[in-house]
C-alpha cells in the first residue's frame, strides 16, 4: 500500500511515542505556521506523503527541504479563492494520486477591538480565511477523497470555538462556525467513509499568540503591562498553567487521521490543558 498524501499548512518536528503508522496521502493548508509545520513532520515521520499549502513560499520551501522532496511538496495558494483551492487539490492528486487525509489548519487572528470599533474589513478577512477557506477546502477535497474510498478530515478550531472572548469577536465567531460546519460535513460524509472532526487548541506557542499578546499590550496603553505579563495571566487560566506546544496539537491530528480513531467523527477534540473544564 502506498503512503498517504496530506495537505498541511504549518510545520515543526515533534518527537512522539505514538506508534500510529499512516499509509495515506495527506494534504493540508496553513502549512507554514507553527502547528502546520509540526503536523508536517509528525505525519511524515509516520509514513505520510504530504502536500503543504500556504501563501508563504519561503516557509513552505524550508519545510519541504527539511522533510525531503521525495515525500513532501508544496503549493502556494490563497485559500479564499475557489480556483486556487481547486488548484492545490489538483496538484495533490497529480503528485500523489489522491488525498486520504486533509488538515484544514490555516487561520488568522484579526485585531483586538470591541465589536463597535472593529473595522468591517477585519471581520470580513477573518471570516474569509477561517470559514470560507475551510468550506472551499471541503467542497473540493470531499469528491477526491470519496474516489479513494474514504478518509479523514481534521479542521483546526480553538477553545475560542466553544466560548466567548472579549476583543476578538471575528476570530471567536469563525471558530464557532467551523464546528458547525464540521458537524454538518460529518453527517454528509459518513456514508462516504469520510470522518470529519475538529481539534480545539488552547493558547499554543506560535506566532499567533505572540501577535495577540502584543496587540493586548498595545490596547492596554499602560507601561506596566508587558507581553510577559499578558502571557502569564493567560497561562494562569489554564489548569496545566502553561501554553501548549505545536507538537501536542499535531499528535491529536495524527490520532484523528489514523485508523485508531476509526469510530470518531463529528467530534470536538480539545487540546487545551484543561481550559475547557474551567480555571484553576
Amino acid at each position: 500500500m502506498t503512503p498517504p498524501t496530506h495537505i498541511i499548512n504549518e510545520h515543526k518536528r515533534a518527537d512522539t511515542k505514538h506508534d500510529t503508522t499512516i499509509k495515506e496521502d495527506c494534504t493540508y493548508y496553513g502549512g507554514a505556521g507553527g502547528i502546520g509545520q509540526a503536523a508536517a513532520k509528525v505525519f511524515a515521520a509516520k509514513g505520510a506523503r504530504v502536500v503543504l499549502v500556504d501563501r508563504d513560499e519561503d516557509a513552505l520551501k524550508s519545510v519541504v527541504s527539511s522533510l525531503g522532496d521525495d515525500i513532501a511538496s508544496y503549493v502556494v495558494a490563497d485559500i479564499t479563492h475557489p480556483e486556487q483551492v481547486e488548484g492545490y487539490v489538483a496538484a495533490a492528486v497529480e503528485r500523489w494520486g489522491g488525498i486520504d487525509i486533509f488538515l484544514a489548519n490555516a487561520g488568522i487572528e484579526g485585531s483586538i477591538s470591541s465589536i463597535p470599533d472593529c473595522p468591517i474589513d477585519v471581520f470580513d478577512q477573518v471570516m474569509a480565511v477561517n470559514v470560507r477557506g475551510v468550506w472551499l477546502g471541503l467542497k473540493y477535497v470531499i469528491p477526491v477523497m470519496t474516489e479513494r474510498g474514504g478518509g479523514s478530515i481534521v479542521i483546526t478550531s480553538s477553545t475560542a470555538g466553544i466560548g466567548g472572548s472579549a476583543g476578538i469577536s471575528p476570530y471567536v465567531t469563525s471558530k464557532h462556525a467551523v464546528i458547525g460546519m464540521m458537524r454538518s460535513a460529518a453527517l454528509e460524509c459518513a456514508p462516504l467513509g469520510i470522518r470529519v472532526n475538529t481539534v480545539n487548541p488552547a493558547p499554543i506557542e506560535t506566532r499567533m499568540m505572540r501577535s495577540l499578546e502584543e496587540m493586548r499590550v498595545a490596547a492596554a496603553d499602560n507601561s506596566e503591562i508587558t507581553v510577559e505579563r499578558i502571557k502569564q495571566a493567560t497561562a494562569s487560566l489554564i489548569p496545566l498553567l502553561r501554553y501548549g506546544y505545536p507538537e501536542e496539537v499535531a499528535n491529536m491530528m495524527l490520532f484523528l487521521a489514523s485508523d485508531e480513531s476509526s469510530f470518531c467523527t463529528g467530534g470536538v477534540y480539545m487540546v487545551d490543558g484543561g481550559r475547557s473544564a474551567g480555571s484553576p
